[in-house]
């Protein structure tokens, strides 16, 4: 058997589209040659079968701090134990523990709860601007939509809303290739939300409340409890994937609807729709395009071998558009009939499936509620500007927009 690299595969490199739709025609033409990609680092897999069966593959293993060290974070910095304290970064036994104590605090009740303050939250940003009938939706309202919610869920104060997204911000700069180059900024914003957070959790000890900080200090199996260590880094971790992720995904959700009228109007006139039409554009243009693993083992991938300690990219945009698997695949359709045995793949899957996917989709959902139901049409009003190449989320940083 040919190993992957002997293999003639298309090669994928970051950065190869300007556009969201380049980089779907891109992913169309390799599912169509090969059974694989080539990549930077390894492999990258590319078809919507494969990369179900590896989420589950326990040959395959998380990022773990191999990425850390691969992307320049010094070992032993407080960036580095942040990094070592997260669901995403670990395996067996330890991530077993502490994602089953989050999970006992972050509850579905507690995300539902959130449900009214989320849909008053978007209602007040659609006010600010609705009378203009444009504006650039970044700035406007994919930006500030998060962050007061993941900040009311984890039970912190409104005043203290501008730094947590200047946290959030620097912070995510851990998750890049390059991480290394921007150490000084990570590791100060970090150190600035742990002194925030030490002041908090001792506040939430003494007067606990109906918040997920509270929950999360007192939830306990079998004498088992959060460290304060990892009480920071678990808050750390919701607070940047809660914010950033959703501001992202919103920003590539208005994008879409901005170049599909007909489906606009679709759901104006059905919006009953607004979950389906969810789903279908996180699918469509993702916030998270790719979902990083390390082989454990050799093991075979789409009829070639991956030795043991290989880099595996599991590339879950392009599954999500596999015609293979889900007819059709290629148009974005609200309506769609969705086959028994279809998994988006945006969240991931397997032991590592996003832990915050409900409550992203709560927000997502009460977003294109509100939207659709005051913007008569919508349409792109000027040049969209993509986030650099390189950047761990996909999304927007500017996003000019018009309605009636």
């Amino acid at each position: 058997m040919t190993t992957y690299a002997e293999a003639d595969l298309p090669r994928l490199l970051p950065g190869s589209s300007d556009d969201a739709a380049g980089a779907r025609a891109i992913f169309a033409e390799a599912r169509a040659a090969a059974p694989l990609a080539s990549g930077l680092f390894g492999p990258i897999v590319i078809h919507h079968r494969d990369v179900v069966d590896l989420l589950r593959d326990r040959r395959l293993r998380g990022p773990g701090m191999d990425f850390a060290r691969l992307s320049g974070i010094p070992e032993g910095s407080r960036a580095w134990n942040r990094q070592a304290q997260i669901l995403l970064f670990m395996e067996g036994d330890d991530h077993h523990r502490l994602r089953r104590l989050v999970s006992k605090a972050f509850t579905p009740r507690a995300v539902e709860a959130l449900r009214p303050f989320t849909r008053a939250t978007i209602a007040r940003l659609v006010d600010a601007v609705i009378a203009d009938g444009s504006c650039d939706a970044v700035p406007a309202l994919c930006d500030p939509f998060p962050i007061p919610v993941i900040c009311a869920l984890v039970g912190i104060e409104a005043d203290r809303l501008d730094d947590m997204s200047r946290w959030a911000s620097a912070i995510l700069l851990s998750l890049r290739l390059d991480a290394g180059s921007f150490i000084d900024e990570i590791e100060q914003a970090q150190a600035e939300l742990d002194d925030y957070l030490d002041e908090l959790i001792a506040d939430r000890r003494a007067n606990p409340r109906d918040d997920l900080l509270s929950n999360l200090i007192a939830v306990e199996e079998e004498g088992d409890r959060l460290s304060p260590s990892e009480l920071l880094s678990v808050v750390a971790m919701m607070l940047v994937a809660g914010t950033d992720t959703t501001r992202n995904q919103l920003s590539n959700m208005i994008h879409t609807f901005a170049e599909h009228p007909d489906q606009w109007a679709l759901l104006r006139s059905r919006p009953e729709l607004v979950a389906a039409a969810v789903e279908e554009a996180i699918r469509w243009e993702p916030a998270t395009e790719a979902l990083p693993r390390f082989a454990t083992d050799d093991i075979e991938i789409g009829g070639h071998l991956v030795p043991g300690g290989t880099v595996v990219v599991l590339m879950s945009m392009s599954a999500n558009h596999d015609s293979a698997v889900l007819p059709d695949a290629g148009r974005f359709d609200i309506a769609r009939e969705v086959p028994d045995g279809w998994h988006l793949l945006t969240f991931g899957g397997g032991i590592h499936y996003c832990l915050g996917a409900n409550l992203a989709r709560l927000e997502l959902t009460e977003a294109l509620a509100e939207l659709s139901s005051r913007f008569e049409t919508l349409a792109l009003a000027g040049a969209s500007v993509l986030h650099p190449p390189g950047s761990v989320i996909a999304g927007y940083s500017s996003l000019p927009i018009s309605w009636q």
